[in-house]
């Protein structure tokens, strides 16, 4: 479903859409599934991090860096790639990247494993603020103002 879901998303992103639809959902949509929703958050930033592509420029070239080191030489331990390595690649929190045996060591937990932990984590610990009296008053109005329609829809 991660695959589907990610592919589903990335490529209306890469066509321009600023809206991903259905983060959470399953079943077509039937179901909501919020250890689906905490996995979808992170494809959500993958797919925004590649959309953002690849930036260009005389920093991310590293002409003189290429220059310095010249060809056959070992470029990973240059300060400009360590310096830059931490931008130039994700680092997703519930992807797992370790080998099997590590993987294997820290209990075989799946992604949906890790994301289910997630979003108990959050449910356990957030406390939204509260929302401002003028937001709660309009709210209120509109719900009022939905009644007294379908009150009156009722009556004819």
């Amino acid at each position: 479903m991660g695959h589907e879901k990610t592919l589903s998303a990335l490529l209306p992103a890469m066509a321009g859409a600023n809206v991903i639809y259905g983060l959470g959902n399953t079943e077509t949509g039937v179901t909501m599934d919020y250890g689906q929703m905490v996995m979808d958050n992170e494809f959500a930033g993958l797919i925004k991090f590649t959309v953002g592509g690849i930036p260009v420029s005389d920093e991310t070239l590293a002409v003189d860096v290429i220059r310095e080191i010249g060809p056959g030489k070992d470029f990973l331990s240059h300060k400009h790639t360590m310096r830059n390595m931490k931008t130039a690649q994700t680092y997703p929190k519930l992807l797992d990247r370790k080998i099997r045996d590590k993987w294997e060591k820290d209990g075989s937990k799946t992604i949906y494993d890790r994301s289910w932990e997630r979003a108990n984590e959050i449910i356990d610990s957030h406390t939204p603020e509260p929302l401002p009296e003028d937001v709660l008053k309009g709210m209120r109005e509109i719900v009022l103002e939905a009644e007294e329609e379908f009150a009156a829809m009722q009556k004819k």
